[in-house]
């Protein structure tokens, strides 16, 4: 089952496009949902590059709720140059046997980027309750997003 959230962001694409990339945007628009500790590799990479991932997860950082890939990819690089950027984890964990996330941010003509997630899920007979945290997940994510832009990339730890 597929889930499409989208919002405007009111920062230049090349500013959204770079905090995409980090492990520590994924921290910060996920919790207090979704809590990750690394198993595998060792430490994160400072930039998401093409990978593998493999990450437990615990719900309001208490309630450990499996283990899951991230398997992260840039697919069609070639549409940067339109303003078009693509950033793909193609995931799969213990409940979620498929977790396909785009994340396609695009410039607007009025400086503010468009921000779309569209993912794909499969859990067996978990797949419909695990689609419906997808859209409160991804609304979720989305509103963190928008307030940490208003806050001008201030992160918790008070570094923009």
């Amino acid at each position: 089952m597929k889930v499409v959230v989208t919002t405007i962001l009111d920062a230049p694409v090349e500013r959204i496009w770079a905090e995409v990339k980090t492990p520590r945007l994924l921290d910060h628009v996920a919790a207090p949902l979704i809590t990750f500790d690394l198993i595998d590799p060792a430490t994160m990479p400072a930039h998401w590059g093409d990978g593998r991932y493999l990450v437990s997860m615990q719900f309001l950082g208490l309630i450990p709720i499996g283990r899951q890939w991230i398997v992260t990819s840039t697919p069609q690089p070639e549409d940067q140059t339109r303003g078009v950027f693509r950033i793909r984890d193609n995931g799969i964990g213990d409940i979620a046997k498929v977790w396909d996330h785009l994340i396609v941010i695009e410039a607007r003509t009025d400086g503010r980027t468009a921000y779309r997630d569209e993912v794909e899920v499969k859990a067996g007979v978990l797949t419909l309750g695990v689609w419906l945290f997808a859209h409160w997940f991804y609304r979720h994510r989305q509103a963190r997003w928008r307030r940490l832009v208003r806050q001008g990339f201030r992160y918790p730890d008070n570094r923009a």
